[in-house]
């Protein structure tokens, strides 16, 4: 039996790739009254043959580690989208976001208990790219959560 290869779908994720390095701005929400300025740290890696991107992030506010996430991007071709499995430190079950790029952006959305999630990824410029977070309590009216602008280390 013939293994199989990564479609062009999954090699869209080849994006992610890489070490990132970005200042991030949180705003007011009910985890965080006042916001405010952050640093994130993003290290994506291409595993299981190229089938998914693991990815370990980190946020850092004034000089300490405040919050860190691990997600598996990966393309589900039965439901022709991306999938995002999303774990971090607020000790949350698994969320899993849906969602496909249009050009160079990649848009996923969550619905859960708290309401609904939707990220932004915007890889239009080589070697950068930022991202958005923006929360719902109905999935129309959208509201930013944070913001990042990332570099390649």
């Amino acid at each position: 039996m013939q293994m199989p290869k990564p479609t062009p779908a999954h090699k869209q994720l080849a994006r992610l790739l890489g070490d990132w390095k970005g200042e991030e701005k949180l705003y007011p929400s009910p985890w965080d009254p006042k916001g405010g300025p952050a640093t994130g740290r993003v290290n994506n890696r291409a595993s299981l043959d190229d089938f998914v991107v693991i990815q370990e992030y980190e946020q850092i506010r004034n000089g300490v580690s405040t919050f860190k996430g691990h997600g598996v991007f990966s393309y589900d071709p039965h439901q022709k989208c991306y999938c995002l499995h999303w774990f971090d430190s607020m000790g949350s079950p698994v969320n899993e976001f849906k969602g496909n790029f249009v050009n160079n952006v990649l848009t996923m959305t969550y619905q859960g208990a708290m309401g609904h999630n939707r990220t932004i990824m915007d890889f239009s410029k080589d070697g950068k790219y930022s991202f958005k977070m923006d929360m719902s309590q109905d999935g129309k009216e959208w509201k930013t959560f944070m913001e990042g602008n990332y570099m390649k280390e």
